[in-house]
C-alpha cells in the first residue's frame, strides 16, 4: 500500500497492519470525511476516530473489534453527525477535548487532555492537543513496528494545516505542529487526516517555511 491510503467517499475501506496495530480507513458521505478504526491486533480492542457520518457504515467498519470509545479530533459539524447514531446503535462513549464543548452536540463522556494515554488492549494511543483549527483540536498518535501513525483530523493535511479563523489561530496551529509533531516525529511517520489522502512527515517537512510565509 502506498502512503496515500486513498479511499473514495462511501467506497471500500483500506486496512493496514503495522506490527501490533491495525488501522482501517473509511470515507463517509460527500464531505469525504475519514473515519479510522485503530485496533490492537492481540486483543481485538479498538478505538474509533471521529463520529463523522453514516453510523451504519462506521459500525460495519468496526466489524468484530471491540471499541473502547469514539474519540473526536474536533467538533466541527461534519465530524460529529454520527454522534447520536453511534451511541444508540453501538452504545459507544464519545470522548473529546473540553475546548470544543460548544461545538459538540452533546457533552462528552470523557474529557481528553494533552498527554493523556488511551489504553486500547495492548497498544497505547497518545493524545496531542494542537489548537488553532478549533480550540479543542486533538491528534492521536500510535506506534507501529514500521513507524508512527498520527491521526491528525483537520489540523494537518498534505500541503499544510486546515483552515483557521485568523492569523493568530494559524500561528498557534503552526507552533503546535512544529513543537508537538515535526520536532518529535521522524520522516517515516504517517499522517492520516480527517479528509482525503494520507501523507508522511517526510513529505510535508520541507514545506514548513512556505506554510509560515503564506500565513494560512
Amino acid at each position: 500500500m502506498d502512503d496515500r491510503w486513498h479511499v473514495e467517499p462511501d467506497g471500500d475501506w483500506v486496512d493496514h497492519r503495522d506490527g501490533p496495530v491495525s488501522i482501517r480507513k473509511v470515507s463517509v458521505e460527500a464531505m469525504d470525511n475519514n473515519v479510522y478504526v485503530v485496533q490492537c491486533v492481540a486483543s481485538g480492542r479498538s478505538l474509533v476516530v471521529d463520529a463523522a457520518a453514516r453510523p451504519d457504515r462506521i459500525v460495519e467498519a468496526i466489524g468484530d473489534s471491540r471499541p473502547v470509545a469514539v474519540v473526536q479530533t474536533h467538533g466541527h459539524w461534519d465530524h460529529v453527525r454520527a454522534w447520536d447514531g453511534l451511541r444508540e446503535a453501538a452504545d459507544l462513549e464519545i470522548w473529546g477535548h473540553h475546548g470544543d464543548q460548544a461545538l459538540f452536540p452533546r457533552p462528552v463522556d470523557r474529557a481528553l487532555s494533552h498527554g493523556d494515554v488511551i489504553e486500547v488492549g495492548e497498544i497505547a494511543v497518545e493524545v496531542l492537543h494542537v489548537p488553532g483549527h478549533t480550540p479543542g483540536s486533538l491528534l492521536y498518535l500510535v506506534h507501529g513496528d514500521e513507524g508512527d501513525h498520527l491521526l491528525s483530523g483537520d489540523t494537518l493535511f498534505p500541503g499544510g494545516p486546515g483552515r483557521t479563523g485568523s492569523k493568530a489561530d494559524f500561528a498557534q496551529v503552526m507552533d503546535g505542529l512544529e513543537e508537538q509533531v515535526f520536532d518529535r516525529l521522524d520522516d517515516r511517520a504517517r499522517v492520516h487526516p480527517g479528509h482525503g489522502d494520507s501523507t508522511t512527515i517526510g513529505a510535508e517537512r520541507p514545506a514548513l517555511p512556505e506554510w509560515r510565509a503564506r500565513g494560512w
